[in-house]
């Protein structure tokens, strides 16, 4: 039981360093703009959850890199939310070219649902429970 989201990226210009590989940082990047997009597509918006006064700050993060990818590139990162979201909310990630199975990178974070006002963390709230609950009954 999972729910996996696959997010397409083009790697632009300045993603790049001088050596025309992608610089390690922007896998982070990558992460956040595919589990964004995987939220989205539950039908849930970051900015409705910071409207009720709820934010989700990361609070681990992890990269491992396997090969490079480069310039023009298209690649697809795998989010993977292999349980529903509580208090925290772990995902895995997988980056890899569009066309070919080999792996670029792998990765994972967690984040926590805080309440915005007084920076303490709170359960996921229901429209979340609720998204992930029909997400992972498919």
């Amino acid at each position: 039981m999972s729910y996996v989201y696959s997010h397409r990226h083009r790697v632009r210009y300045r993603e790049c360093d001088p050596m025309g590989v992608v610089y390690h940082t922007h896998y982070l990047d990558y992460f956040e703009a595919a589990r964004t997009e995987a939220l989205r597509d539950l039908g849930v918006r970051y900015r409705d959850l910071e409207a009720d006064g709820i934010i989700m700050p990361v609070v681990e993060a992890d990269v491992q890199y396997k090969r490079p990818a480069h310039y023009d590139d298209v690649i697809v990162v795998n989010v993977t939310f292999a349980e529903p979201p509580s208090v925290r909310v772990p995902i895995d990630y997988s980056v890899h070219p569009e066309d070919e199975d080999d792996v670029l990178a792998t990765g994972h974070t967690t984040l926590c649902f805080m309440n915005a006002e007084r920076r303490r963390p709170i359960p996921a709230p229901d429209a979340v429970t609720d998204a992930f609950e029909l997400a992972f009954a498919d």
